[in-house]
């Protein structure tokens, strides 16, 4: 029988940690990689001329952007105090977004502070914590321009290698067929061709209707080299583009051995940067390597869950349009993505209203599912969209 000794956690609890902070600016080219890794080509984040002529008048970065700065995926006041003999994976995310718009020479930092924690017995790991933490992102002009609640599954080493112990399921990726790939593309350009055809036009709140359902987004088959180029998308992955925390350490918060490692050290950074690079060594690299994947009890390379926040963001606020916003999500993250498998979102209008604020908003339920159905995450969210003039 597993035990999880969550007792160093309640040291933690309320207390805010040490800042994430950027040592350079944001480029434009830093929100072009984003999107281009989150399979996101919406033309007012990489296409300058096209950025020019709507209402920004610039390219400007995504709603989902805030995150790319924070080096622990927003995780860290969610998984900060010790749990002996455990490993990670991400729960879910609930984002509220203030309006502040991100650009190219903005620079963005995130307050944390852990939140709570309650243990659940539960059938895949048995005993396990789901640990919250808050993070608020700031810009350079101190204003608030989103705040994220993390929520992070901690659970025992043994139970997560008792999850793979003796088995092969799942090992192999699905082989998709020329003809396929080709179909797979196809149903991906109708989201593209959506935005395109929306351009900058407003989708009034007038138009929308309870029961309306979202145009379905599909992209993949992830790979490797997919999830790689995710990884390199977050700015903090850069050597030296962090001033890296001093009260991170992978042993102290219970990981162990060959999963712990100097990932982020700041100072072995300044000695050998590649043994710091969660691509290469420590927790983060079981989403590139299979192996390690199944260490802790994944059968194959997976995506990362704030990734899957990304797709989630990005996706109400494409359809949203340039002249609507994404005001609140509350994401559960079910099963991550896997090597060989493809992602479909849809979407479906579940009630509209005019908030106390004078804000019109309608709510949408969404779901992300891989070609067989199966459940990756889950949705509710709040979209403000424009009125139309009287």
């Amino acid at each position: 029988m597993t035990t999880l000794d969550c007792s160093d956690l309640d040291n933690y609890i309320g207390k805010p940690m040490q800042p994430a902070r950027m040592v350079e600016p944001f480029a434009n080219c830093d929100i072009r990689r984003w999107v281009q890794a989150m399979h996101f080509p919406n033309r007012l984040h990489y296409d300058t001329m096209f950025a020019m002529e709507s209402r920004f008048g610039e390219l400007i970065a995504p709603q989902s952007f805030p995150v790319t700065m924070d080096d622990g995926h927003g995780s860290a006041p969610s998984c900060i105090g010790s749990i002996p003999n455990s490993h990670m994976l991400f729960g879910g995310d609930e984002w509220w977004f203030n309006g502040p718009r991100v650009k190219g020479g903005d620079r963005i930092w995130n307050e944390r502070v852990p939140f709570d924690y309650k243990v659940k017995d539960t059938s895949s790991f048995g005993p396990t914590c789901f640990q919250r933490g808050d993070n608020f992102y700031y810009n350079q002009h101190g204003d608030l321009v989103a705040k994220q609640r993390s929520t992070s599954i901690r659970y025992n080493q043994a139970a997560g290698q008792a999850a793979q112990h003796g088995s092969t399921e799942g090992h192999e990726e699905p082989v998709w067929t020329d003809e396929e790939i080709l179909e797979v593309e196809a149903r991906a350009y109708k989201y593209i061709k959506m935005m395109h055809d929306l351009g900058h036009s407003p989708r009034y709140w007038e138009s929308v209707n309870v029961g309306d359902e979202l145009t379905e987004r599909v992209f993949g088959p992830h790979s490797i080299v997919s999830f790689t180029t995710e990884w390199r998308s977050y700015t903090f992955t850069q050597w030296g583009s962090m001033h890296r925390r001093t009260d991170l350490d992978m042993e102290l918060l219970g990981f162990v051995g060959p999963m712990a490692g100097k990932e982020q050290d700041p100072v072995e950074e300044r000695n050998n940067p590649e043994l710091t690079d969660g691509a290469y060594v420590g927790p983060s690299r079981g989403h590139l390597f299979p192996r390690w994947a199944r260490f802790i009890g994944m059968p194959r390379g997976y995506g990362y869950g704030a990734s899957m926040g990304a797709w989630i963001t990005d996706y109400l606020a494409g359809w949203a349009g340039e002249w609507g916003m994404v005001r609140h999500s509350n994401c559960n993250y079910r099963s991550p993505a896997l090597t060989g498998d493809i992602t479909i979102q849809t979407g479906k209008v579940v009630d509209k209203f005019v908030d106390e604020h004078g804000r019109a908003l309608v709510q949408i339920e969404s779901r992300m599912v891989n070609q067989s159905g199966g459940v990756l995450a889950t949705a509710k969210a709040e979209v403000e969209l424009p009125r139309k003039p009287a």
